[in-house]
């Protein structure tokens, strides 16, 4: 028999809320953990990603806001919500105003990235539920805008990634600040069994809910491998992209997992080179730009996204058609958080790992810890001479820009004049004479516009030859003065050579 949404013993706001949205019928999760939370009870949930966690937590902590009905305290709230990342938050506080739009509750969000006096103005009144990450919630606590002397319900999503980010520390600072007197929730898609015995400390005889064992991969995702050579993953994946070789499925979006920050740019950078639109989301870019990033995604504006393990829980987009692992987590529990952003909502999905032969201790891992079952798929035809460019599929390379002589300043004339000036420039070299081309000496030269700025100077030549008779700028006036001069000072045969020299240059002139 169905269990339905009416018989779980939600309010009617609720219920209108999920009929708003066109959700009829529970997951399997939803319908095992409403009735233990309504009750009050702790509760740790174990669930695969994309079965509806957040509304198996959120849904009757809204009711259970509802009926207490208490006040909303003065920079405090009565509902935290703490999530690994920002987009996780984001969505998670979308989700919250979604469920609660009949139930009149305040809904908050704060995560990294952000302004933090904004955040201040948010909290400075208190909210009914917050939804934040580890960090952002401590620093405000610090500074003394935010308190938790009225927390009533504390959740904790995807809690083990939270303590494989590093937020053990906080959560135990959070675990600190919070009253004793709360209602604590654990969800996440795997427990280990350190979680396990962190969640002894933080709930008071929890109810343990698991639908799926734990990381095993969606039903509805179909799983293939290629086996590659690390240097030919780029090429590779510009193939299946641009279509030129055929995988399972039509691709409308593709999720591409690599394990570092700089491969995702690396790999975005390569596809922008031959025409392919992607954009990068990891843990260097900012917070506008990580949600630009997803909201052009979300449109299909650019259908192609490049994300680290970050953002793996963060996407909740149900159009995903494709995820790309074109680098292999080092750790088996992010390949099932990966494949998981596809096959979202009741829809099929398809998952394409590329292994090189030092990954394949990661395969081995993820295949005796996930039970993933992987078709194996060949590669392109003449691949190898594909990636080495003598390939017939292998795209054009960027034929480099010949680079053009400026053209001369002075037009077609400036640069025949420029010539016969450097013709004449060799001959003077070589010592010949100042001729054109055709040997013959140049008389044909434009006669240089007089310098109207200085009058006195309008019709003469600028420097034409040697300094030599009258045509020398003063020259013979000038050498003749200084030899009288010379006689002058001195009676000897300074003097005298230098009156001499004077003379010769006159004579000359």
């Amino acid at each position: 028999m169905t269990t339905t949404f009416d018989q779980l013993g939600l309010s009617q706001p609720v219920l209108q809320a999920l009929d708003m949205k066109g959700y009829n019928d529970p997951t399997p999760i939803q319908a095992q953990a409403i009735p233990a939370v309504l009750q009050g009870r702790d509760l740790l949930g174990i669930a695969q990603t994309g079965t509806g966690k957040t509304a198996a937590f959120m849904l009757p902590s809204i009711d259970r806001l509802r009926e207490a009905d208490n006040r909303i305290p003065f920079k405090s709230c009565r509902m935290l919500v703490l999530a690994p990342t920002r987009e996780l938050a984001t969505q998670i506080a979308q989700s919250a105003k979604d469920y609660g739009a009949m139930a009149g509750l305040k809904v908050q969000s704060i995560v990294g990235g952000t302004s933090v006096n904004k955040d201040r103005n948010k909290l400075h009144r208190g909210t009914d539920i917050l939804v934040a990450t580890p960090g952002r919630l401590l620093d405000l606590v610090d500074q003394k805008a935010f308190n938790l002397t009225g927390l009533e319900i504390l959740v904790l999503d995807e809690a083990d990634q939270m303590l494989d980010l590093g937020f053990i520390h906080a959560l135990r600072r959070i675990h600190q600040l919070a009253p004793a007197e709360r209602q604590t929730l654990f969800f996440s898609a795997t427990m280990p069994k350190a979680i396990k015995d962190l969640v002894g400390n933080y709930c008071n005889d929890p109810v343990q809910v698991s639908v799926t064992p734990a990381a095993t991969t969606a039903e509805r995702v179909d799983q293939y491998l290629l086996m590659v050579q690390q240097d030919e993953k780029q090429a590779l994946l510009e193939m299946i992209l641009s279509g030129r070789h055929a995988v399972p499925g039509d691709l409308e979006r593709v999720l591409i997992f690599t394990r570092t920050k700089h491969g995702a740019d690396r790999v975005v950078k390569k596809l922008s080179q031959i025409g392919i639109p992607a954009n990068a989301i990891h843990g260097n870019k900012s917070q506008p730009q990580r949600q630009r990033a997803l909201d052009e995604f979300r449109r299909a504006k650019v259908p192609v996204l490049v994300a680290t393990d970050v953002a793996a829980r963060g996407i909740d987009i149900p159009g995903v058609s494709h995820v790309i692992n074109y680098e292999l987590p080092n750790v088996p529990e992010q390949y099932v958080h990966r494949i998981g952003r596809t096959a979202r909502a009741g829809k099929d999905g398809i998952a394409i790992a590329f292994c090189a032969e030092d990954e394949r201790a990661y395969l081995k891992d993820i295949q005796r810890n996930t039970d993933a079952e992987f078709e194996r798929l060949p590669l392109p035809d003449n691949f190898r001479a594909v990636v080495e460019g003598v390939g017939p599929t292998k795209r054009e390379p960027n034929q480099p820009m010949k680079r053009v002589n400026p053209r001369p300043k002075g037009g077609v004339r400036g640069g025949a004049r420029g010539a016969d000036r450097g013709e004449r420039r060799g001959g003077e070299r070589s010592g010949a004479p100042r001729t054109a081309e055709g040997g013959e000496q140049r008389t044909d030269r434009p006669r240089q516009k007089p310098n109207q700025k200085h009058a006195s100077r309008a019709g003469k030549p600028k420097w034409q030859g040697e300094r030599s008779g009258g045509e020398s700028r003063g020259g013979e006036n000038r050498s003749g003065n200084r030899g009288e001069q010379g006689q002058r000072r001195s009676n000897g045969d300074g003097g005298a050579r230098r009156g001499n020299r004077g003379g010769s240059q006159r004579r000359s002139g």
